[in-house]
């Protein structure tokens, strides 16, 4: 409903009384955090139309001064990466079309009090003059920001000794699979991963372990009704205003019900089937029984006798001449009783 890591898109977020959002954090060259996804600026931004020649820069090599010149909106009405901006109202599409890069600061200030929050980071470049110090300065922006610290779950897994050491509080969060026994040891009590790497059994053993698993990205409610149904404890989605309407799990029911409509789907099937059967006659004025017995007398069969068992009742020359053809064909194959040639007749044989 919104364009990713601008700030009406944790607005909204928040609008949809989520449990918590997800964001990634990036350090301009003058130090300030904001959010960005990727490493360049081009998909999310009008970058190669200000700063055409700086487009394939990593995003952290920009000024603040420079990244608040950029649009951060219109590419999201542009692209329909959700085919959603047709069912935006005319307030909702202004407003996307207007948001810029957001200050980390900034949306703190719109979530700290109603929602958690998982944070990623970028690698900086080698180049970037805070290269050594950036976590500490992400670190001071979020406490500053006055979130209480349980609502943090701290993705990145570069100096996380530092981390609790500074933040004690943060919820230390993988986004590796691990072991129950590694995560205990690096005093990790939540994952985030992709739904794909984890199985029914992974998550019961998490469980046991007192440890939360998120996963991502789940969108559709089929999915997420599957993920909830094996006790994970929460999802990140780019469709909470969708799957805030699911209450409960949907197609969800007791083991018994199951295996009645299974049970009784099998029965009326079998009826059926066995119905058709019994009541399937074969027409009056066609002696099935009678032909199909007399055929089987007939030690061989070949065009002569299938056509005249075809062949209309009155007498014709064509059907005399098909008797003749068959009386010497029946010879040849060395028939000697006239009881094998007994031909259909107007009784029916």
């Amino acid at each position: 409903l919104a364009p990713e890591n601008t700030l009406m898109s944790f607005q909204k977020a928040v609008e949809q009384k989520t449990y918590g959002v997800q964001a990634d954090v990036v350090l301009s060259y003058d130090g300030v955090p904001f959010l960005m996804h990727d490493k360049t600026l081009r998909r999310t931004t009008n970058v190669e139309e200000v700063f055409p020649e700086r487009a394939y820069e990593h995003s952290s090599m920009f000024n603040w001064t420079d990244l608040e010149k950029l649009n951060a909106g219109e590419w999201f009405l542009q692209n329909d990466p959700f085919w959603t901006a047709g069912s935006l109202s005319r307030s909702d599409y202004l407003e996307a079309a207007n948001q810029s890069v957001c200050k980390l600061a900034d949306m703190l200030e719109v979530i700290k009090d109603n929602t958690s929050l998982i944070l990623n980071f970028q690698d900086l470049p080698p180049a970037h003059p805070y290269y050594s110090t950036y976590i500490n300065i992400t670190l001071e922006t979020i406490l500053a920001s006055g979130i209480q610290q349980q609502a943090v779950m701290w993705l990145p897994d570069t100096e996380r000794q530092l981390v609790r050491q500074i933040a004690p509080g943060f919820q230390q969060t993988s986004g590796l699979k691990l072991d129950a026994e590694r995560m205990r040891e690096k005093g990790i009590v939540k994952l985030n991963l992709r739904y794909t790497k984890v199985t029914n059994e992974d998550v019961r053993d998490y469980a046991m372990a007192n440890l939360s698993v998120n996963l991502y990205t789940v969108n559709e409610p089929w999915l997420y009704s599957i993920l909830w149904c094996a006790g994970v404890q929460s999802v990140t989605s780019d469709s909470s205003h969708v799957l805030r309407k699911v209450p409960f799990p949907i197609w969800l029911m007791p083991p018994d019900e199951y295996h009645l409509i299974w049970i009784t789907s099998d029965l009326i099937s079998f009826i059926v089937i066995v119905g058709v059967f019994i009541f399937q006659k074969p027409a009056p004025d066609i002696p099935l029984l009678s032909c199909r017995w007399r055929l089987g007398s007939i030690r061989t069969y070949n065009p002569e006798q299938i056509m005249l068992s075809a062949a209309v009742r009155r007498s014709s020359r064509d059907v005399k001449i098909m008797k003749e053809k068959l009386i010497f064909s029946e010879i040849n194959n060395g028939v000697e009783t006239t009881d094998e040639l007994s031909l259909c007749s107007e009784n029916g044989y």
